[in-house]
């Protein structure tokens, strides 16, 4: 197998376990991996009347450094603007709350980070 298909599959399973985490946490799960031209969404869910737009990253250990850390202000920037187009797409108006959560998963550890960084315009 290629290196960028195992990355891939990798990340697609820790997308998975996201989900699942996050579901287990009473998120509801709305879609996965949206993708538009300003950029993609990994997890969109409500948690209570929270629209939320989550980042997953994952390392297989920490060796390579904590994953968190590689939700970058470029990355931030892409994530809220798809998260805008999103919202635009599916009529959610200026009224209807919503925050950025980032998931990291580094070996068997999840960490759920809430409100994990602001809208940027």
């Amino acid at each position: 197998m290629q290196k960028g298909n195992s990355a891939r599959k990798s990340g697609l399973e820790a997308e998975e376990r996201a989900a699942r985490y996050l579901a287990g946490h009473g998120m509801r799960i709305l879609a996965r991996n949206f993708y538009s031209r300003q950029g993609e969404i990994d997890i969109i869910g409500r948690h209570a009347d929270m629209l939320v737009f989550v980042e997953v990253k994952y390392r297989r250990s920490e060796s390579a450094g904590m994953p968190e850390s590689a939700v970058t202000l470029q990355k931030m920037k892409r994530i809220c603007r798809a998260a805008d187009r999103y919202r635009y797409l599916h009529h959610y108006g200026d009224t209807q709350p919503f925050r950025y959560d980032v998931v990291a998963i580094s070996g068997e550890e999840i960490r759920w980070y809430e409100d994990a960084f602001p809208h940027i315009f």
